[in-house]
């Protein structure tokens, strides 16, 4: 595939992108989900080789193809890995699915009741290396937990001046201001970022185009004015803590929004499982995933 065709894909596929981007904080939960014990590794390079297996196990998988999960987000260390003795950014484009890659370096301290982005040196570095290995995005991630304006507007901003970043290495950026879910004030917050972003959004210039990747907001179909926005390429959402069962009839209320979900997609993958059962149980989780980002109306009844 080449940037147009990726570019097809991901504003008109019906399918859904797979978040495979956990990082050195998370690595460990996510090897727990999947049957791997805390002392199965003694380093950190033999933790990352066993998350790495896991992904490189998905993406190797019958069931995992571009018919139904369009696109694949990427950690840093599974860019630079091989599944199937290429290279994990060609093996996905292989099958069809459009590979991404998460920049983000980790979140600062909580201020303002949102959390901001730690700098990213070396950025413009990481977008030039991954742009050669055929990664056509990237995914950076900030966190609301309260409905404080000033503190929204700061991680818009920071948002959009990483993404504009994005685009001047000519690759397409996924911004993603994650709302708490479980915050007493996540309605709020959802509208304050609706606001934000649109006011961002309408200050782009050029032809200059960026993807949102949003908690599923209290309110069904908040956010469809960011969904038919000109400047905003495709609008994917997060499972952010919902179960897979959660997530997929909340998804099923916001038309026009499909998937970008990580533990909802995982959660049911064991180490232990034989190829079969590995394929089926991931096969499973793909149907429902996809149904709930395609077909709403059919999930919703």
């Amino acid at each position: 595939m080449n940037t147009a065709d990726m570019t097809a894909k991901i504003a008109d596929g019906q399918g859904f992108i797979a978040a495979l981007d956990q990082s050195g904080g998370s690595t460990p939960k996510a090897l727990k989900g999947y049957g791997v014990a805390d002392d199965a590794w003694g380093s950190d390079e033999e933790m990352f080789g066993l998350i790495h297996d896991m992904r490189a196990r998905i993406i190797l998988s019958p069931a995992f193809t571009g018919y139904k999960v369009i696109g694949a987000i990427l950690f840093e260390r599974t860019m630079d890995g091989k599944a199937g003795g290429k290279p994990v950014p060609q093996a996905l484009a292989d099958k069809g699915v459009v590979p991404f890659l998460k920049i983000d370096k980790g979140l600062e301290d909580e201020a303002n009741g949102v959390q901001l982005m730690k700098p990213m040196p070396g950025l413009n570095d990481l977008l030039a290396r991954a742009a050669k290995l055929g990664i056509f995005g990237t995914k950076e991630r900030s966190v609301i937990n309260l409905a404080n304006r000033e503190g929204i507007a700061a991680v818009v901003q920071q948002q959009f001046e990483v993404a504009q970043q994005v685009i001047a290495a000519g690759l397409m950026p996924i911004i993603e201001p994650e709302v708490n879910i479980k915050s007493a004030e996540r309605a709020e917050a959802d509208q304050i970022l609706l606001d934000e972003s649109l006011k961002a959004l309408d200050a782009m210039t050029d032809d200059d185009r960026v993807m949102l990747k949003l908690s599923l907001p209290a309110k069904p179909g908040l956010f469809q004015p960011l969904v038919d926005h000109p400047r905003v390429l495709r609008v994917v959402a997060l499972s952010g803590g919902f179960s897979r069962t959660e997530a997929c009839a909340e998804l099923a209320k916001n038309p026009s929004i499909i998937a970008s979900f990580s533990r909802a997609l995982l959660s049911d993958l064991r180490q232990q499982m034989t190829d079969a059962e590995f394929d089926a149980t991931l096969a499973q989780a793909i149907d429902e995933i996809h149904c709930a980002s395609t077909q709403k109306a059919l999930l919703a009844a």
